[in-house]
């Protein structure tokens, strides 16, 4: 008698890295926060906050699956496990996509975020001490004619574009960010041909009026003008003086080589001031950079070798040319030499030169004109470039804080060259991977909340990032670095690509994980239960 063997039900989704992901987000509670800022209908299957997590899943999936695939994005993904049951990648469409923007545009973007921020910077024990404002443009595609609309969310426009597509119209994106891991908590969207001279200090003020804390706020030169130092007034600020400024040009030719130190800071020299400008008293340090100056020189010596190549062969244009007088011949060299920089005219000469006035062989009494011609050398004036070598690399830092017990010298550098916290936050957000490369919605408030989430997907990033390479070090622990050797601060990026190929499988009902190595569990443990949970390890 033949006995009939049961086949087990076997379903395979993808997990990946996307269990980390998810678990950062409930940790810090964005679901909740998204529910309580735009509300929940009771018959809602899929909540705004739901919606959101799904969004951040899909911004950090690193496969650009720009937002019309986001449907397609999780097809194939452990949908439910990720977001809640009963949720299936058929309910994650457009149509729900574009509901949920308009409802986090009118519950107020810059409200929502900051308060998922600082909820997730107080679980994580973020420091706030020192924050770092930037401005940076996003290009969109599409017309935009908004010439009908009486209170747009953000105008969509030309302006100056940091992506370096004039072409395209784009839109800004106002950051602040924590100096302890370059986590985000601030953020707006504003007009395309906004100003950031004009935006920075209004939203450090925006900032500090939503949340009162006692921060050093620290920014490019963009802050560094007189109205925007006196809005500041009662807040610490440090910032780069532009060369622009006369009394920073003034005082960058005056300083004296004795006047500087050296900065505990490898490959720093400082000189340190004093300035009252806007009215305002502050500390002025004359920054030298070892680097900086050493890029300054290589760039200065192909200039010049560029320059002496072209004015070498627009003098040989000038000796050619004949003029009537010797005053003619005079004014044309002085026109010649007046903007000359890093070069002079030597051995000046105005040659005089007898020309007949009929063509053929002259007869002694045959009429004569006189000419003169240019006669001169080019040479390097080697004490401009001297002193433009000498000037290269240095640049003036201001701040209000003259109390050196808060901040020294060197702390105020430090605080500075951390400003690419900002900045490394703008370049995640143009990867080429990041579905922001695709921005294309049709209105400017989604486009506006579209950009809202995607400084939500910074904030998880950072918030991992920083996690993970704490709990590295409190371990005095590695995992591998993508060259096979041992780091203790790696990129998250590096982290999700370890993960791929993580599967969920359900045998009869029974969840299980395959591929997860030895490896994968170990850097696991170095994440919060909330990551560990997805995984099947608690």
């Amino acid at each position: 008698m033949r006995t009939t063997e049961r086949i087990a039900q076997v379903e395979s989704f993808d997990v990946g890295h996307l269990g980390i992901v998810a678990g950062i987000a409930d940790e810090i509670g964005v679901v909740e926060a998204i529910n309580r800022a735009v509300g929940r209908h009771e018959q809602e299957v899929v909540s705004a906050g739901v919606a959101v997590k799904a969004m951040l899943l899909n911004g950090l999936g690193f496969v650009s699956a720009p937002l019309y695939l986001f449907q397609e994005f999780f097809v194939g993904k452990a949908t439910e496990h990720l977001l809640g049951t009963g949720i299936r990648a058929a309910q994650l469409n457009d149509d729900k996509l574009g509901r949920v923007l308009d409802k986090l545009y009118a519950a107020d973007l810059t409200q929502v975020f900051v308060t998922v921020a600082l909820q997730a910077a107080r679980r994580y024990g973020v420091r706030l001490g020192s924050l770092h404002a930037d401005t940076s443009s996003f290009s969109v595609h599409g017309a935009y004619d908004q010439a009908g609309e009486e209170l747009p969310a953000i105008r969509i426009s030309h302006g100056y574009s940091r992506e370096h597509r004039p072409d395209l119209k784009q839109f800004m994106v106002d950051l602040i960010c924590s100096g302890d891991g370059d986590v985000p908590v601030y953020f707006r969207a504003g007009d395309g041909n906004e100003s950031d001279k004009a935006v920075l200090a209004r939203l450090i003020r925006q900032f500090q009026a939503q949340v009162d804390v006692d921060a050093l706020f620290v920014a490019d030169s963009a802050l560094y003008s007189a109205d925007n130092l006196q809005a500041l007034q009662g807040l610490r600020w440090l910032t780069r003086v532009p060369h622009t400024v006369q009394e920073a040009q003034d005082q960058l030719r005056a300083v004296d080589e004795a006047s500087f130190q050296d900065s505990g800071l490898a490959g720093y020299r400082l000189a340190e001031g004093q300035s009252e400008y806007g009215g305002i008293r502050q500390r002025w340090l004359i920054v030298e950079s070892q680097a900086a100056q050493e890029r300054a020189r290589a760039a200065l010596q192909q200039r010049l070798r560029q320059q002496e190549q072209a004015l070498s062969k627009a003098l040989r244009t000038l000796r050619r040319r004949r003029f009537r007088c010797e005053a003619d011949a005079q004014q044309a060299a002085a026109t010649f030499a007046q903007p000359l920089r890093y070069h002079r005219l030597r051995e000046l000469r105005l040659i005089p030169r007898k020309r007949y006035r009929t063509p053929g062989r002259p007869r002694p009494d045959t009429p004569t004109d006189l000419h003169y011609q240019v006669e001169a050398q080019l040479v390097v004036d080697q004490p401009a470039v001297d002193e433009a070598l000498r000037r290269a690399g240095r640049f003036i830092l201001a701040s209000n804080v003259l109390d050196h017990a808060q901040y020294s010298n060197d702390q105020l550098l430090a605080e500075y060259k951390a400003q690419q916290a900002a900045e490394r936050g703008f370049r995640f957000l143009r990867d080429p991977l990041f579905f922001t490369s695709s921005v294309f919605l049709k209105t400017p408030q989604r486009i506006a909340a579209l950009a809202m989430v995607l400084a939500l997907c910074l904030l998880l990033y950072s918030l991992g990032q920083r996690l993970l390479r704490q709990h590295l070090a409190q371990s005095q622990a590695t995992i591998r670095h993508q060259t096979g050797k041992p780091t203790a601060r790696p990129t998250l990026r590096w982290v999700f690509q370890l993960f791929q190929a993580v599967h969920l499988l359900i045998i009869d009902g029974v969840m299980r994980l395959s591929n997860l190595s030895a490896e994968r569990q170990r850097i696991l443990s170095f994440l919060t239960p909330c990551c560990q949970k997805y995984y099947l390890l608690l």
